[in-house]
């Protein structure tokens, strides 16, 4: 008796299964899945039609020529094509689909450029933030932006981080929060005395009862499409020419913190990255005085006694 063929399912099929996978079983974030669906829908309007059992190294080739033809970036063609290979995985181990995770090949990582604001700068963006009528009353709109700021620029945090804050997990006594980060991973951050005192006015000047740290008018959570409007705002209205959003921010805290003689180890931990790794390819060898005084002080050879 002859085994039965395998059943031959298309690409796009086990993708609802795959997603409610990595919210259950690996417990990724809404933001996480999201990403997921959006970069294993590209796959599929690439290379949909193939079944999985016949997905070979061409069918990969051929899907990253899509990508570059249609002008991708290298980080959205390795988003999209590490997607693919944990997809892969998925259907070869856990509905044993006989399909190779390993013919999905990423192209190299570049180096990234961190963009980041001077100290001069931060000061610029901000005082374009005008938080009072000229009667001396809070805007309470832009009074939120600048806690929000102060927040980001204070602790270093992810633009999703801070807007998941509470009232209640911010220790003001303590100047630190704990929340769930990147990955679903519980950790601490910290606060400058500057970030509570903006964040200590904008809830003194609120009326409403939600426990959201940061909220939009009607009272409700405030969300990440509520705030890129008022990144670009203020970054015209204060001259600011670099490209502006809320990981610049990040970046810039990462970055003083590195010109501030702070040891990567420590910054790692206050990014909240998983690997010192991650932390060590952003951000060392931004600091070219350090590292020509390191040069100096260290780069001697002397004569054995």
């Amino acid at each position: 008796q002859h085994p039965s063929p395998p059943v031959l399912t298309r690409i796009e099929k086990q993708v609802p299964e795959f997603l409610t996978y990595c919210q259950i079983e690996r417990q990724f974030s809404p933001e996480t899945i999201r990403k997921y669906q959006d970069c294993l829908r590209q796959v599929g309007r690439h290379i949909g039609q193939v079944h999985l059992g016949e997905v070979r190294k061409e069918h990969v080739r051929g899907l990253k020529a899509c990508l570059v033809s249609r002008g991708n970036s290298i980080m959205r063609q390795i988003s999209i094509l590490l997607a693919f290979k944990s997809y892969l995985r998925y259907c070869n181990l856990e509905c044993e689909i006989e399909v190779d995770p390993a013919i999905v090949t990423t192209p190299r990582r570049p180096r990234p450029d961190v963009l980041y604001l001077t100290p001069a700068e931060v000061e610029q963006f901000v005082s374009a933030i005008k938080v009072k009528t000229g009667g001396g009353a809070y805007q309470l709109e832009a009074l939120r932006f600048r806690a929000l700021v102060e927040c980001l620029l204070g602790s270093a945090m992810r633009i999703s981080e801070a807007l998941s804050l509470d009232r209640s997990d911010i220790d003001f006594d303590r100047a630190e929060a704990r929340i769930i980060g990147k990955g679903s991973k519980p950790r601490t951050v910290f606060f400058t005395d500057r970030a509570l005192d903006w964040m200590r006015r904008y809830l003194g000047a609120r009326q409403d009862n939600c426990q959201a740290m940061f909220v939009t008018r009607d009272g409700n959570r405030l969300k990440r499409p509520d705030i890129w409007r008022f990144f670009e705002r203020y970054r015209k209205l204060s001259g600011i020419r670099k490209h502006l959003t809320a990981h610049t921010l990040r970046h810039t805290t990462a970055t003083q913190l590195l010109m501030n003689g702070c040891p990567i180890g420590h910054i790692k931990e206050i990014l909240g990255h998983e690997r010192l790794e991650t932390t060590c390819r952003f951000y060392l060898g931004l600091d070219q005085n350090a590292a020509k005084s390191a040069h100096r002080k260290f780069m001697t050879y002397t004569e054995a006694q």
